[in-house]
């Protein structure tokens, strides 16, 4: 029998980087994101009406708890428009200000042929995206499940979205094959793909925040059919992992490193 090699622990913990000011950021980000899901559980099996009346006619009528949670959803895809300094260079490499031309010229046409490989695996994952919540749209057109769950799963996306960005990121791994979130070509996809579910519930709350989101979605769209080179790291040096400040990849990048040595392995073992 064939000797499985134990990963190199060393050669993991080595590629930790230290801390910095993003990466503390967004695990925070994530822990309060946590909080919303485990709250909008509880309130799913205990006061399941509250967690409905975000949906409801009177979200207007009155100013409460709900109105904070939905301003602080909005003010998350605003800084994305803008985009603000604290936020991850993923995000703002859509910005002129972020742009850093190589010394040495670029080559146009390794730039187009990045250009088409990365629509081609961005419409991929629109595709499986769009038929996987499909599923939902007809159980709820059906009635088998209603606001409730659509909410209680627009909130795990948006738990997802931050695990993505921090822990393990199934379209970049499987699909994208993007060396890192800074380089990720659909990263502000995110919200459009949070937002999913309340497209299907007529309301204020639902539609303000998926509509919001589709304008995130088509701003870079739009900057990046217009720009390209920004989101490149052959085109933009502030992409390269040598000039990266965000280190939001430390916790990542090792488990890739580990289970890349575990798939080394098995196939091993299989020959």
């Amino acid at each position: 029998m064939k000797k499985i090699k134990r990963p190199d622990l060393k050669k993991i913990k080595n590629i930790k980087r230290p801390n910095s000011f993003t990466f503390i950021l967004y695990m925070c980000r994530l822990v309060f994101r946590g909080l919303i899901l485990l709250t909008a559980v509880y309130l799913y099996f205990a006061h399941r009406d509250i967690l409905v009346s975000f949906v409801r006619d009177d979200f207007l009528r009155t100013f409460d708890w709900r109105h904070v949670l939905w301003i602080i959803l909005m003010l998350g895809m605003i800084i994305h428009i803008l985009p603000a300094k604290f936020i991850t260079m993923g995000s703002r490499k859509s910005s002129l200000n972020t742009y850093n031309e190589p010394s040495a010229h670029y080559d146009a046409n390794e730039l187009y042929r990045f250009v088409q490989i990365m629509n081609v695996k961005a419409w991929k994952v629109m595709l499986i995206w769009l038929c996987f919540n499909a599923i939902f749209a007809v159980l709820y057109l059906l009635g088998v499940i209603g606001n409730a769950e659509m909410l209680l799963l627009s909130f795990l996306y948006f738990v997802s979205d931050m695990i993505c960005i921090l822990i393990f990121c199934p379209f970049q791994s499987l699909i994208m094959k993007n060396r890192c979130c800074v380089n990720c070509r659909i990263f502000d996809w995110g919200h459009f793909m949070m937002y999913t579910p309340l497209l299907f519930i007529k309301s204020f709350f639902s539609w303000s925040l998926f509509f919001m989101a589709c304008i995130v979605l088509i701003r870079w769209e739009v900057i990046y059919a217009s720009h390209p080179e920004r989101f490149w790291h052959g085109s933009n040096t502030t992409l390269q992992c040598e000039n990266c400040k965000d280190k939001i990849c430390q916790i990542k990048q090792p488990l890739k490193e580990m289970y890349r040595h575990i798939s080394n392995n098995i196939q091993e073992y299989l020959k």
